[in-house]
This record gives structure tokens, C-alpha cells and sequence, in this order.
């Protein structure tokens, strides 16, 4: 039995039932405190993630399309292949599982993982541009559209991952 005080500074016991509810109920909140709720931007990282997977269709750099470079079928350089995986680890699957479990710790991995993505995307389609003056094929729409895309996964992650509190 644990004790707290009465209004008169008198101890009191509380009854064994009761303790244990109480730590029933702390280990709900702290439960809920560690979950995110994205609310209506879970409609906007949806389709941010269709873009994404569209864009893996569709050629990033002269007629390679996204998944043969994703797959290592067409190789361009590490860095479009690096985006690929980045884009793809972070922008879907860890979305798809930080909208599933609503994690908040998740969220903010999935937040900084598309940022890190953002700089995949950037550089790769650097390194198609540079590679365009020795002859080789600048970034295609599908490489474009998927920096694009993980720039709002980003940007709604962070506000999502942000708003607990």
C-alpha cells in the first residue's frame, strides 16, 4: 500500500486497486505520447507517394527509366543509382510504415531521411547535367518529378512530425 497526503497533511493510504490503474493509465499516456496523428496531410504524402512511384516509370536520364536504374540494369553513375534506393527506402516504404504505425519517432526518421533524399535527388541530377557536356544524357522528367516529390514528402513530414506536442 502506498501512501499520499490528506488535506490535513495526514497520511492516507490508497488502496491497492487504485495503484495499479494509475500505472495502467501513465503507460497509456505515455503510449499516446510518443504517436502522431497526420490528419489531413496523410492525403498529401499519399499522393506524393504515387508521384514517386510514377516517376520510377518514367525515363530519369535519356532512356532509362527510373527502376532499371533502381535494379542496376542501366548504371549512370552512383549517384542517380543512390537516389533511387533513397528515394524509394525513404519516400515510400518508411512513409508507408509512419503512416501505418504513426510512430513519432518514425515520422521524424521518415522527415529526415526524404531531406537526405532531397540531396540524392540534387546531386544526381548534378551529375547528369556535367555529364551532358562530355557527351552523356542530362536528367529526364522521371528524376526530376521524384526530387520534386520527395521535396513535399519532406516538407509534410517535418509538419507532421512536428505538430506533437
Amino acid at each position: 500500500m502506498a501512501g499520499g497526503d490528506g488535506p490535513n497533511g495526514v497520511e492516507r493510504e490508497v488502496p491497492e486497486e487504485l495503484l495499479e490503474l494509475n500505472q495502467q493509465l501513465q503507460g497509456v499516456e505515455r503510449r499516446v505520447e510518443q504517436r502522431i496523428d497526420p490528419g489531413g496531410l496523410s492525403l498529401g504524402i499519399t499522393a506524393a507517394m504515387v508521384v514517386l512511384i510514377v516517376a520510377l516509370i518514367l525515363p530519369w536520364t535519356g532512356d532509362a527509366l527510373g527502376w532499371e536504374i533502381l535494379s542496376g540494369t542501366r548504371v549512370f553513375g552512383a549517384l542517380p543509382r543512390l537516389f533511387t534506393f533513397t528515394s524509394l527506402g525513404f519516400g515510400l516504404v518508411a512513409s508507408a510504415s509512419a503512416l501505418a504505425l504513426r510512430w513519432w519517432a518514425l515520422a521524424w526518421l521518415t522527415a529526415v531521411g526524404c531531406g537526405i533524399s532531397v540531396i540524392n535527388g540534387v546531386w544526381a541530377i548534378w551529375s547528369r547535367q556535367t555529364g551532358v557536356i562530355t557527351g552523356g544524357t542530362g536528367p529526364g522528367i522521371g528524376m526530376v518529378l521524384a526530387v520534386a516529390a520527395v521535396i513535399v514528402l519532406t516538407a509534410l513530414w517535418v509538419r507532421v512530425a512536428g505538430r506533437r506536442g
